[in-house]
């Protein structure tokens, strides 16, 4: 039993054996040869808040224009900062690394990318900073914006300013996942952060400025007497309506809850999308014709279960939603589990589903799989391997924080671009990408 730590902080275990369906004659996307962002040591000592001794980088991150080219993301724990690197349509450096302004004495965690769709050369970074601002958890939301395409950020700006530990998913009040938040990029400047605190409560931020100043926060779900609500995930729909997507802890049979909002800050009730199981980590996507998507794990008797990875439609904005499917796992029956996707959807009908690869919630992932529909969500192939997403010399899948880490980017084009880390503990950390392009 871990007590007051992150769920990752659980032993290391033995390598998972990845069997998965027989890959396709054709593969569903061609993929390239992986490319390394950075490597470091794997030192990675008892928690001791900001004093711990941490050198190991991690946590990838990745935005995609619509010409291929890529902002990546990462941290760096030995520099206790976020590094940002643009890249261009076949992974090449674009100039070096740069370290994101925040705070040099606290541990910075888990970067989320966006681009805003009507000014490819305007970034928005979100993170997670451990500071300890008089809580029983460390956390604060730190925000900043690029207005050259990654070659420098501003100052960052703290949204969250609360002692609540920000930024923390809670299973149960001794597991959590840290990354429990989400960015959206809209145009004419306007942004969204969502995030959650520890105990529960669910906030979100609206810009209308292009990040350059916010409202303040809006409590959408949990707080006093509600369960902790987890996870929460962003998206816009054709109608011009945040929705905003979350599950909840401290409940063996939590259902995703999606709600509205026609003005980006009051939210109607949410939407419950009921499966068998407990459900969690979901992600929104939505496509030109205005159908929702939306993935998440999925664990039979309870969230400490093997997951699968559960898909489903709307097709009214998320107010209804087609039954849900498995399009990664198939339960009790698989070799493996899957859980904590990531979605991307290309302009053609593409939609991709990435998920990481572990037996069950306590053990570590080692490598990814994908799973692709070309017919808008209709029909999923079989699910395959992410070629070069298990780390050769042994390492686990990052993050060491916590799996709630979209790991994946797809263009109208149909571009496709994988991130991943891994950490050896004593011996090695790594983070690479591995690009492609979708197969019809």
């Amino acid at each position: 039993m871990v007590s007051r730590r992150s769920l990752l902080a659980v032993p290391l275990v033995a390598a998972l054996p990845l069997r998965l369906a027989a890959s396709e004659p054709r593969p569903a996307v061609q993929w390239q040869a992986p490319v390394e962002l950075a490597r470091g040591r794997g030192e990675r000592g008892l928690w001791r808040q900001n004093d711990s001794r941490y050198d190991f980088v991690d946590d990838p991150a990745v935005a995609l224009a619509r010409d291929g080219a890529m902002v990546v993301a990462w941290v760096d724990q030995a520099r206790k900062a976020v590094l940002v690197q643009r890249r261009d349509v076949g992974g090449a450096p674009s100039g070096s690394p740069i370290e994101v302004p925040g705070n040099p004495k606290a541990f910075s965690w888990i970067p989320r990318i966006a681009l805003a769709p009507d000014a490819p050369r305007t970034a928005y970074l979100l993170w997670q900073e451990i500071i300890f601002s008089g809580g029983s958890h460390g956390g604060e939301m730190l925000f900043a914006r690029s207005t050259d395409g990654g070659r420098s950020f501003s100052s960052a700006s703290n949204l969250s300013a609360s002692p609540g530990g920000d930024g923390k998913g809670r299973i149960t009040p001794e597991y959590w996942h840290n990354g429990s938040y989400d960015l959206l990029a809209a145009g004419e400047g306007r942004v969204w952060a969502a995030w959650t605190e520890y105990d529960g409560p669910l906030w979100i931020a609206h810009s209308a400025k292009g990040g350059e100043s916010f409202g303040r926060p809006v409590r959408v779900a949990g707080g006093a007497g509600q369960r902790p609500a987890r996870a929460p995930a962003l998206a816009m729909a054709r109608d011009g309506a945040v929705l905003l997507a979350w599950t909840e802890g401290d409940h063996a049979e939590a259902d995703i809850q999606l709600a509205r909002s026609s003005d980006g800050g009051t939210f109607d009730a949410p939407v419950v999308v009921r499966s068998p199981g407990y459900s969690d980590a979901p992600r929104l996507a939505v496509d030109r014709q205005g159908v929702v998507h939306l993935v998440w794990g999925e664990s039979e008797g309870g969230p400490f279960r093997r997951q699968r990875v559960l898909y489903a439609r709307s097709r009214d904005g998320g107010r209804r939603w087609e039954a849900p499917r498995t399009v990664v796992g198939s339960g009790a029956a698989a070799s493996i589990g899957a859980g904590f996707p990531s979605l991307g959807l290309d302009a053609n009908g593409g939609v991709v589903v990435l998920a990481e690869l572990q037996e069950d919630l306590r053990q570590r992932p080692r490598g990814l799989a994908f799973a692709v529909s070309t017919d808008g969500g209709a029909t999923f192939a079989a699910p395959q391997l992410v070629p070069n997403s298990r780390d050769p010399g042994g390492g686990f899948n990052g993050s060491s924080q916590g799996l709630l880490v979209p790991k994946l980017a797809v263009n109208a084009r149909g571009d496709v671009v994988v991130v991943n880390s891994a950490l050896s503990e004593g011996s090695h950390s790594r983070v690479w990408l591995v690009g492609g392009r979708l197969m019809r």
